[in-house]
């Protein structure tokens, strides 16, 4: 049941991964203000976990957390409890990262610092069940983005179907140009609501960022919310496909 952790957790990251174009005159706005995106997570046809994404602003900068956690006969198999969290400056560059994950008989303690002046980031990940620490530099660029705060760059442009775009992203360990691509509109019925939507794609798996093979898909809201709606990994059957659905909007 890791791989629906591993993947599910992904699925979470397309929502946060996809980075906006050079600004266009008119086209670009203020990050929202504080709010929390609710999503039910689906694996093999059963409810398998929920997702919660906190953002609000914080100091000179914004504070972004996300709670991930299994659920039903997910959780009775391979119970899952993660919390992530991430500070990025004004810019939406990123300042630090950490997560503290809760997985089966896994309990691990991971923390990373971006420094752009000196082109660096920091990787410590404590396995806390072993006692064992894995320390890692890597080269980035001056403003590398994580998973984070790059959804809000995204969600503060305009890419209309047919562009796309090359980013730097890190997570700490590696260091990529990850390109995002608009895709087309699509209108979404979710619930009793239905959305009009952007489809962009994420080009992160197949040895970019992450090794498995498999497609990363977010559906944002064509409208001035832009609000990530539906999230879709695809990976070989013996994985199969995670889809999020938001499922509520609400204050912290």
């Amino acid at each position: 049941m890791r791989s629906f952790r591993t993947t599910a957790a992904l699925g979470v990251y397309v929502a946060v991964l996809a980075a906006a174009p050079p600004p266009r005159p008119g086209a670009d706005s203020a990050p929202p203000g504080s709010e929390v995106l609710s999503y039910n997570i689906e694996w093999r046809f059963i409810h398998g976990g929920n997702a919660r994404l906190t953002w609000s602003p914080s100091g000179d900068g914004f504070a972004a957390r996300l709670h991930l956690e299994s659920a039903g006969m997910v959780s009775s198999i391979y119970k899952v409890d993660d919390e992530y969290a991430s500070v990025s400056d004004r810019e939406l560059c990123a300042v630090s990262l950490t997560l503290q994950s809760n997985e089966g008989s896994r309990r691990h303690d991971t923390a990373v610092t971006f420094d752009g002046a000196r082109r660096k980031a920091s990787y410590r990940d404590r396995d806390l069940v072993k006692n064992v620490t894995v320390t890692h530099e890597t080269e980035i660029q001056p403003c590398t983005q994580d998973i984070f705060g790059a959804l809000y760059a995204l969600r503060r442009m305009r890419m209309e179907p047919g562009r796309s775009v090359e980013i730097p992203l890190s997570d700490g360990k590696k260091a990529v140009m990850a390109k995002v691509e608009a895709q087309e509109r699509e209108t979404l019925k979710l619930g009793p609501t239905t959305y009009k939507t952007v489809r962009y794609e994420a080009f992160l798996f197949n040895n970019v960022l992450f090794r498995r093979r498999g497609r990363l898909f977010v559906w944002m809201t064509d409208d001035e919310r832009r609000l990530p709606v539906q999230i879709r990994i695809s990976m070989p059957f013996y994985i199969g496909t995670v889809t999020l659905q938001l499922a509520r909007v609400s204050k912290p």
